[in-house]
């Protein structure tokens, strides 16, 4: 497997709650925010735009940010998780306003976390 299809392999097996819907109808399924379930696809994508994030160190400071999580916590996929939900707002924010994200501050968020 390429370094990226190793990448996706480690975020789907991180997820098993997810393995059914890795396969067959559930690729064609939408998931809406009124249907109440997330949706897993932009789940996983997000975990992996977490860690190139703190592969690259971009925004700068964000690998540290992110040791020092996954230390309080105990657990580097926790950390992520709590990570994740700070890009999918500031992803969502600069959507909605039209602009680029906000790289300082989502990166001021994630510290509030620690």
């Amino acid at each position: 497997m390429s370094a990226l299809e190793q990448q996706i392999a480690g975020v789907i097996a991180d997820h098993p709650e997810y393995h059914a819907q890795m396969t067959g109808n559930g690729i064609e399924q939408d998931f809406t925010p009124d249907g109440g379930q997330s949706n897993p696809f932009l789940h996983m994508g997000l975990h992996l735009a977490i860690r190139d994030q703190v592969k690259t160190n971009r925004p700068a400071g964000i690998r540290d940010t992110y040791q020092s999580l996954a230390v309080k916590l105990g657990d580097a996929h926790a950390a992520e998780h709590q990570m994740l939900e700070c890009l999918a707002e500031s992803l969502w924010q600069a959507q909605r306003d039209g602009v680029m994200p906000d790289e300082l501050a989502y990166l001021q968020k994630i510290n509030t976390l620690l």
